[in-house]
This record gives C-alpha cells, structure tokens and sequence, in this order.
C-alpha cells in the first residue's frame, strides 16, 4: 500500500495489521519483543505519520496540541474497539489482543510526536517510544538496545521464565509494553466474554495514559 493509500486508510478506519513475519519474530524472540515492535513500528508508522500530518495541515486549521488530541481519542477507540473484538476467546486471544494493543499504541505515538513538529522518520523516535512505555530510563539506553548494543528490557523481567514456554515468556513482555500488570484484571481477560468487557475498558484505559505521556515528552 503506498504512503497515500495509508493515509487515506487512516481516515476510512485503520486496523492494527502487523508486517509479515513480525508476529513470527515475536514469538521466536519473546524477550526483545518491544524492541522488534518498536523498529517495526519505525518503519511502518513513521512514514504513514508524515503523510498523515501533511494531509491533516493541509485540510485543517488544527494546533499541535489539537492534532495531538485527535490523535489520543482516535487510538484511544480503536484500543477499545480491538479489546472487546478479541477479548471473546479469552486465553486463546490474549497474545494477538496484546499485539494489536502494542501497534495501536505505537502507531499513536508516532503521531503524536508528528503532531508536535517532531519528525516521525527520527531513529530517536522508536527509542521514545520504549521511554514513553517505561521500558527503558532514557531514550539513549533504549536506542542503544535497539542497535543490538544494550540490554534488552525484558531480559530483566522475562529471561527467566523462558523455560516455561516461550508464549508465557511473550506474554508477560507485551503486558509489560502496553502498560498493564499481572493480577485480577488480567485473570479476567483469560475468561472468554469476560475477557471482553475487561479489554475493552483496560486497553482504552492504557492507550489514554501512554497517550498523555507522550503529550507531556513532545508537547512539553
């Protein structure tokens, strides 16, 4: 799809596709999982940002703070549309629910740092991103990561849960990604139909908080 059909897709409603291979790789490499998320992002967000924010200024009188705003309840309702479309399998839905959580939120902040006059296409934005979910302290640890240099994130929390499935390990991780927590609100996300209202609310929840952060990081 070239740059402009994505931009009009955006438009006409979005769906958190991921690249081929990519849920492949996730599950190959559970305990780099954000940072094979990030870079992907970087490659498909990045670009779909910059067409998106040309096209939005070209149509609109709309401040930064204002696109930025459009941005956060637009994702915000497609993390909570996704949550309760996946959430009826519950166990069986809880990895690709998780996924599509994570490339909803990236996608969102990629934007919202184009909203700010930051440029989507940065190598630094993909490492935000990773601060933005408070996976790494600084965006230089987590660009450092990404270049194959650092210590991924997960190592930290997952590493050793490997050798209970690699699922389980990939799991946990994107839990920790999008920004939720092991507990009862998950255990109620495993329990199909329940599972539905709870990501619902959960993944709309989530994607405002990281949204807001990004809004306080780019917009000051």
């Amino acid at each position: 799809m070239s740059t402009s059909g994505q931009a009009r897709d955006e438009r006409g409603g979005w769906t958190p596709r991921l690249p081929e291979g990519v849920l492949d790789r996730l599950r190959a490499d559970p305990v780099r999982a954000p940072e094979i998320i990030a870079l992907a992002a970087a490659d498909r967000h990045g670009p779909t940002a910059a067409a998106w924010l040309e096209e939005m200024r070209d149509r609109y009188r709309l401040g930064p703070h204002d696109l930025a705003q459009r941005t956060k309840r637009k994702h915000a309702n497609l993390a909570r549309l996704g949550g309760a479309a996946t959430g009826v399998g519950g166990w069986v839905t809880v990895v690709p629910d998780l996924v599509a959580l994570a490339w909803i939120q990236s996608r969102m902040v990629f934007h919202v740092a184009g909203s700010y006059g930051f440029d989507p296409l940065h190598p630094m934005r993909p490492a935000e991103l990773l601060v933005l979910q408070e996976l790494y302290d600084t965006p230089e640890e987590a660009r450092a990561a990404l270049d194959g240099i650092g210590t991924p994130m997960a190592s930290a929390y997952v590493g050793s849960k490997l050798a209970g499935g690699r699922e389980r390990a990939l799991t946990t991780t994107l839990l920790r990604m999008v920004g939720k927590r092991v507990g009862g609100r998950v255990a109620g996300r495993l329990v199909p139909g329940v599972a539905s209202v709870v990501n619902a609310v959960g993944n709309e929840r989530e994607t405002r908080a990281l949204a807001d952060r990004a809004i306080t990081f780019y917009g000051g």
